[in-house]
C-alpha cells in the first residue's frame, strides 16, 4: 500500500531514470489530458511531497499524481517487458531514449502549471521525509483537536504528511492505545514519541518496498505488528489481532485488544 516511504522511493527511482533527459514519448491516458503532448520537453525532476508525486517538466509544467490505495509507477529499460498490470490499467507513459516510466492505476493525474503546485500540496502538514520536516509543528497540529480519534488525526495529511493506513495501525499499537482513543487522552509525552516514531519508521523504510515496523527482528515472517494479521496472535501478549472495516475496505483498522487500551470502534 503506497504511503510516504513508497512515494519517496518511487520519486527517487523516477528521478534517477528520467531527470535531465528529453521526453521521446508521452501518453497520458485520461480523457482531460488526451491531447496533451510532452514529447520534446526535458523532464527536470521528480519530487515527493507527502503521498503526492510532482514530476516537473520544461516549460513550467508539472505532472501531478497520487497513488492512493494501489497505484504504481514502474520504470523499464528498452529490453524489459512491462509488468505492472494489464494494459488497460495504464494511465501514463513517459519515455526517454534510455528508460520508460509507466503509471498504473493512477486515480489522480493532472497536468498543472508548476507555479500552481501550492493548489494541490499547499495544504499538507510537515512532510515526514521532506526537507521541511518540523517535529514540533507536527505535534502541534496532531494535538490541535483533542476530541479527534488518534487514527483519524494521524491519517489527516494536514497534520503530518506521509502516514497511511498501515502506519496508522502500527503507530497506535506501538503507543499501546487503540486508534479510536481521543488525541487529548494520550498521556504526557506520547504525542511527541508518536511523531518521533513515525519519522524513524518512514526513514528506515524509504529505500525499500518491503516495509517493516519491527526493526529489531530479522525474521522474514515478522515485519508488522498488527496490520494484515487478523486472528493471528499478538507478538507481545498472544491475544488475537482484530480488525474493523471503516469506509469499506479502504480503511482497515487492526489492533490488539490485549495490548492496546482505549475505546473500540
Amino acid at each position: 500500500m503506497p504511503e510516504g516511504d513508497t512515494i519517496w522511493l518511487t520519486a527517487h527511482r523516477l528521478h534517477a531514470a528520467l531527470a535531465g533527459k528529453l521526453l521521446t514519448r508521452s501518453d497520458l491516458r485520461v480523457p482531460r489530458l488526451a491531447t496533451a503532448d510532452l514529447t520534446g520537453r526535458t523532464l527536470l525532476d521528480v519530487t515527493p511531497r507527502g503521498k503526492h508525486l510532482l514530476t516537473r517538466i520544461e516549460g513550467g509544467l508539472t505532472l501531478h499524481s497520487h497513488l492512493q490505495m494501489d497505484g504504481a509507477w514502474r520504470v523499464f529499460t528498452p529490453d524489459q517487458r512491462w509488468n505492472g498490470g494489464p494494459g488497460h490499467q495504464i494511465r501514463a507513459i513517459l519515455g526517454t531514449a534510455t528508460h520508460t516510466a509507466v503509471g498504473y492505476r493512477l486515480p489522480v493525474l493532472d497536468l498543472i502549471r508548476t507555479s500552481d503546485e501550492p493548489n494541490v500540496v499547499g495544504h499538507l502538514g510537515p512532510d515526514l521525509l521532506g526537507p521541511d520536516w518540523d517535529a514540533e509543528e507536527a505535534v502541534r497540529r496532531l494535538c490541535a483537536d483533542p476530541a479527534r480519534p488518534l487514527g483519524e488525526a494521524l491519517l489527516d495529511q494536514r497534520n503530518l504528511a506521509g502516514i497511511g493506513n498501515v502506519y496508522k495501525c502500527e503507530l497506535a499499537f506501538m503507543a499501546r492505545v487503540t486508534p479510536w482513543l481521543p488525541v487529548g487522552d494520550l498521556g504526557p509525552g506520547v504525542p511527541e514519541r508518536l511523531v518521533a516514531t513515525a519519522h524513524r519508521l518512514l526513514e528506515a523504510n524509504k529505500e525499500r518496498f518491503d516495509r517493516r515496523t519491527i526493526l529489531t527482528n530479522d525474521r522474514a515472517d515478522r515485519r508488522l505488528y498488527v496490520y494484515s494479521r487478523l486472528n493471528k496472535p499478538c507478538y507481545r501478549c498472544g491475544a488475537l489481532i482484530r480488525r474493523k472495516e471503516e469506509l469499506g475496505r479502504d480503511r482497515l483498522s487492526y489492533w490488539c485488544p490485549g495490548c492496546q487500551s482505549g475505546p473500540g470502534p
